[in-house]
């Protein structure tokens, strides 16, 4: 179920940076945005009423991780604002990610279908070195992921959020309708930041990524509106296992 737009991370500081971002593109182009938790901190349910009224689709990357019960009722709240995916962390366990999903069901309201489940392996961020180090999870970095995929699988998600490096395996080791989104995305030539693993959009389109976060690259770009169209073109013109 590949998604043929990027999400676009903005990861600003400010309700007035999303609305002077989003005023730069065409209002009849609608867009794929991740609100993360900076953002949401700041301006709270607003921004996600603002940018679903313009007619965009909503990632609310919160990555909830909390004790069951916190995290079922977060996700009834969650549930009511309209947002189409919404996240978790693996590492929350069986039993929360489970709540998490019978949160989201029961806070959808009648009529409206309820927004996608997905949940964290490990960050982009991470290397093998941290893992090891400073979560003391002794496996290779690529077997902590499955293992995370397998579970968030078992509880009933979606999918999950991991490295393109890792898409394969994750859906030899789920289904081939498992999702997985993967952040860490640069066009070629681009500046890799604080990301240790990093693919280019047609690089993860041809090894099945279903959705591609896409932040610095736009938001920073000098020209962000034809930053995203080149990186769409791409990301959506790419074979998938070419």
């Amino acid at each position: 179920m590949q998604e043929n737009r990027p999400v676009i991370a903005l990861d600003f500081p400010e309700f007035s940076d999303v609305k002077d971002f989003l005023e730069k593109f065409d209002p009849q182009e609608k867009l794929y945005i991740k609100l993360g938790m900076e953002l949401f901190y700041t301006a709270g349910p607003q921004v996600v009423y603002y940018v679903k009224s313009l007619g965009h689709s909503v990632f609310l990357d919160l990555k909830l991780h909390d004790i069951p019960n916190t995290v079922e009722s977060s996700m009834r709240v969650l549930a009511r604002l309209g947002v189409d995916m919404v996240n978790v962390h693996a590492a929350g366990g069986l039993e929360m990610m489970s709540a998490a999903r019978r949160g989201l069901e029961m806070g959808t309201p009648a009529g409206r279908t309820r927004p996608l489940l997905i949940a964290v392996t490990q960050l982009t961020s991470t290397s093998e070195e941290i893992m090891h180090n400073d979560q003391k999870i002794m496996t290779t970095l690529e077997e902590s992921v499955i293992n995370y995929a397998q579970k968030t699988n078992e509880a009933g998600l979606d999918g999950v959020v991991c490295s393109a490096h890792e898409v394969e395996k994750i859906k030899a080791a789920t289904h081939e309708d498992f999702i997985c989104l993967t952040p860490g995305i640069r066009p070629k030539g681009a500046a890799v930041g604080d990301q240790k693993r990093v693919m280019t959009p047609s690089q993860a389109r041809a090894i099945g990524s279903d959705y591609i976060v896409v932040g610095r690259p736009i938001t920073q770009a000098a020209d962000p509106v034809n930053a995203y169209h080149s990186i769409k073109i791409e990301w959506a013109q790419s074979t998938k296992n070419s």
